[in-house]
């Protein structure tokens, strides 16, 4: 397993942009898929995007497609998640994830979480 510290979230007005950052310790990160889940209060954890180690592929969730962008640092340890055009919907805790799994749009593929990091989104 590796360890994983999100950041980055915050407070920001609808329409507006963030970027979020998981640093992950270890040697292996360029080893691991990655992925970004949310929770929202009252709702279910859900998968935002992964990228798949092997070839950098990467799978989007339809709300999030054209707006949210992953992309991956293997020299740094660090995948990122720029988020466009925020909607108050987006609004929720962010999770980085990682999975040693090509199959990177299943939750239990995934087997180390970071704490999370509040992002809310004003109307």
């Amino acid at each position: 397993q590796v360890q994983l510290v999100e950041s980055g979230g915050g407070l920001v007005q609808a329409g507006g942009s963030l970027r979020l950052s998981c640093a992950a310790s270890g040697r292996t990160f360029s080893r691991y898929s990655m992925g970004w889940f949310r929770q929202a209060p009252g709702k279910e954890r859900e998968l935002v995007v992964g990228i798949r180690w092997s070839d950098g592929s990467a799978y989007y969730a339809d709300h999030v497609k054209g707006r949210f962008t992953i992309s991956r640092d293997n020299a740094k340890n660090t995948v990122y998640l720029e988020m466009n055009s925020l909607k108050p919907e987006d609004t929720a805790v962010y999770y980085c994830a990682a999975s040693r799994s090509v199959y990177i749009s299943a939750y239990r593929e995934y087997d180390s979480w970071g704490q999370g990091t509040q992002v809310t989104v004003s109307s």
